[in-house]
């Protein structure tokens, strides 16, 4: 899974740069204040005043550590980037790693 993006833990969330073929973006994933219910996303990702996604806290399994399950969206692109943001290892860096979905790897 290639890493489309490095942040930092900032208050309620993270600050950092997702950089893509097409996406060259400053980005916020802050604790979302709104969540309505427990499906609600945990997270809501914004550039500038723009909401481009949601993210959920989940479990790995097995474990207790957790990481961010990520869907960004946005008309131009064709589909969703759905994706993981992993905490910070020993450097500190959280890095969002992208994976294809699983419906578009059988088309």
């Amino acid at each position: 899974m290639p890493v489309i993006g490095t942040f930092s833990a900032v208050k309620d969330g993270y600050a950092g740069t997702i950089r893509t073929l097409m996406i060259n973006a400053e980005v916020l994933i802050m604790a979302n204040d709104r969540k309505e219910g427990d499906s609600g996303p945990d997270f809501r990702i914004t550039t500038g005043t723009n909401e481009i996604g949601v993210a959920w806290r989940r479990k790995r399994n097995g474990t207790e550590e957790t990481y961010l399950r990520i869907k960004i969206d946005d008309p131009t692109l064709p589909h969703p980037i759905w994706g993981a943001l992993i905490e910070g290892g020993d450097d500190g860096v959280a890095r969002l790693l992208w994976r294809r979905d699983r419906k578009e790897d059988a088309q």
